[in-house]
C-alpha cells in the first residue's frame, strides 16, 4: 500500500468509522490538533535528559493515538478512560510534590526539552479548545475533554521537572 491514496485530494478526509469530512471540519481540526502534540511530544523525549521524563513522554504517545480515534470515530465507545484520566492526575500529585512551590511565572526555555514540553502544554491547549468547539455541535465522548484538560497541565508539570532537575546539576558544577 501507498503512502499516498489520492483520496485527500478534494479537501475531504477519512475518518477512523470510515465516513468522509471536510479537511477543515471540526472534527479534523480536533484530532489533528493532537497529532501536532505528539509530535511535540516526541520532540521533547529527544531532546529529555531526563530518563523518568523520557519515559513518562513516550506514554503519552502511546495514549495519544487512542484519544484521535475517539475523536475520529462516530458511535463507537472511548478507547480513553477516566482510569487514563486517573493515572494522570496521580503521576501529576507526585510530580508536584517533588518540585518546589511556583512563586512566580515561569519563561520556558531554559531546556531545550522544557521548551519542547511547553510547547506541547500550548498544542494541547489548542486541541482542548477545537474539542470544546467540536463538543458544542456534536456527540463527543466527555472523558477526552477531561483527559486533554489533564494533559496540558501534564505537559506543564513535566516541563517543571525537566528544567529544575537540568537546573539543580547545573548548580552542583559551578
Amino acid at each position: 500500500m501507498s503512502v499516498y491514496t489520492k483520496t485527500g485530494d478534494n479537501g475531504e478526509t477519512g475518518l477512523y468509522t470510515g465516513e468522509r469530512l471536510s479537511k477543515e471540519d471540526p472534527r479534523v481540526q480536533a484530532y489533528g490538533t493532537i497529532d501536532e502534540a505528539n509530535s511535540v511530544l516526541g520532540m521533547a523525549r529527544a531532546f529529555s535528559e531526563i530518563p523518568e521524563v523520557r519515559e513518562k513522554i513516550l506514554q503519552l504517545q502511546k495514549l495519544l493515538p487512542k484519544l484521535m480515534a475517539d475523536i475520529a470515530s462516530l458511535n463507537k465507545p472511548a478507547m480513553i478512560t477516566s482510569g487514563d484520566v486517573k493515572q494522570l492526575e496521580e503521576e501529576m500529585d507526585e510530580m508536584e510534590k517533588a518540585l518546589p512551590p511556583l512563586r512566580n511565572f515561569l519563561i520556558p526555555g531554559d531546556t531545550k526539552a522544557g521548551a519542547m514540553l511547553d510547547l506541547a502544554r500550548t498544542t494541547v491547549r489548542r486541541a482542548e479548545r477545537n474539542f470544546c468547539k467540536l463538543s458544542r455541535f456534536e456527540a463527543v465522548h466527555e472523558v477526552d475533554g477531561i483527559f486533554l484538560n489533564r494533559l496540558s497541565d501534564y505537559c506543564f508539570l513535566l516541563m517543571r521537572v525537566e528544567e529544575f532537575i537540568i537546573a539543580k546539576k547545573s548548580a552542583v558544577l559551578v
